[in-house]
């Protein structure tokens, strides 16, 4: 197999098998593919017991003892939100971060109906965040996950619709959801439901295509711009939603014009000005055109679709002390393996990766390509050097024993 461009692969990615079968659907990455992803909404009823990513005890964790900040949480009530003055306060002595969670704050709107939206758990909470990263590798598009948390017969939101997909996963207490279909499928990140607001409004009034109770272990897939509502039923409800941040065709347009637009900058007569006297752009149109269809032929997006990819998600944890003892320990049997989360390419000579990019000499990239199948292997397989350099990069983490 050829050196040249090659990407750590997740094994679970490439059989379909994974959370996406075993934790969500209940089907084949390509049987999920085939009859639902970005077309029509799919309930799996009883799809997990989810109790090992989330619960009640984390939810009063991470407000009343982890010291969040916003934006890691929101409140949001009768259909809108609430200003973050109204539920933050300053951390106390020895801590002076004037927004803080205030846990009785907090309360006091969450008895008086609020819904308490806890925000990017990839980050704040282990669980979740490893359940995050590997769906991102299956799906190939970025996951972020909120969790919300609803008192009895309260929602946090009217109707709308989300510009990316979600898998919403009941947790605890049971929650009715509403879906219209959309209004405006397919809308980008930059055409959100506000603007929508009197037609979706409107289709809210008509039949439903979906009405039903979520119930713990339930999930529900929906694709971007199907329009919901969701009420807690008689207790209070748990969810968790993963938020698919879709790549789009369109956004792989705006890279290649980019890509292009780049080239441009090197041909002199495109860098020139206008004539004096311009009385608007006709008499060079023509020009420019054919000079950006040449362009756009020749450019490649690719890299520029790698970068962006690689800074829409953070590499798995990194513990600085861990890693630091790692490197002081090394020996020829230290037992070492890639990062996971990296998004790992080797181009040519170059390793890109979520911590940054090496170069390595004609001789480490067969070494190079090998560990990028995320096994574990010894120092000793691939060189004391290399593995130094690597576990110093932050590329290679020390494996357990």
């Amino acid at each position: 197999m050829s050196i040249a461009t090659s990407k750590v692969q997740d094994a679970d990615a490439e059989t379909g098998a994974g959370v996406l079968g075993a934790r969500l659907t209940h089907m084949s990455r390509q049987e999920f593919a085939d009859g639902f992803w970005a077309r029509t909404p799919l309930l799996t009823r009883g799809a997990d017991d989810f109790s090992d990513l989330f619960s009640a005890d984390a939810v009063d964790e991470l407000i009343s003892r982890r010291g969040l900040r916003t934006p890691f949480l929101r409140v949001a009530k009768d259909g809108a939100t609430l200003p973050a003055s109204s539920y933050t306060a300053p951390g106390g002595v020895g801590a002076s971060v004037a927004d803080q969670l205030d846990d009785t704050a907090l309360w006091r709107s969450f008895a008086d109906g609020a819904t308490l939206v806890l925000q990017a758990l990839q980050r704040t909470w282990e669980p979740v965040a490893d359940l995050s990263a590997r769906l991102g590798a299956e799906l190939g598009h970025p996951v972020q996950a909120n969790a919300y948390v609803t008192p009895p017969q309260n929602r946090g939101f009217d109707d709308h619709y989300d510009v990316h997909d979600v898998f919403v996963l009941q947790i605890a207490g049971t929650k009715r959801w509403i879906v219209h279909e959309p209004v405006h499928p397919d809308p980008l990140r930059d055409q959100p439901w506000t603007e929508r607001r009197e037609e979706v409004a409107q289709a809210a009034k008509g039949d439903a295509h979906l009405d039903t109770v979520l119930r713990p272990g339930d999930v529900l897939y929906l694709p971007r711009g199907w329009l919901h509502a969701a009420e807690a039923q008689g207790a209070v409800s748990i969810h968790l939603t993963l938020g698919i941040h879709n790549w789009t065709r369109h956004g792989l347009a705006e890279q290649l014009a980019q890509s292009a637009l780049a080239l441009l900058r090197d041909d002199p007569q495109m860098r020139g000005s206008l004539p004096l006297g311009t009385d608007g752009p006709a008499d060079e149109l023509g020009m420019v055109r054919e000079r950006l269809i040449a362009a756009l032929t020749e450019a490649d997006p690719a890299p520029l679709f790698h970068r962006v990819r690689r800074s829409q998600a953070r590499p798995a944890p990194l513990g600085p002390l861990a890693q630091l003892a790692a490197v002081d320990e090394l020996s020829a049997d230290s037992r070492v393996r890639l990062r996971e989360a990296l998004e790992a390419r080797l181009e040519a000579d170059r390793l890109h990766t979520r911590a940054g990019w090496l170069d390595f000499p004609p001789e480490q990239l067969p070494t190079v390509h090998r560990l990028l199948d995320g096994r574990v292997y010894t120092a000793r397989d691939l060189g004391l050097e290399l593995v130094h350099r690597l576990l110093r990069a932050g590329v290679l983490v020390p494996a357990e024993a």
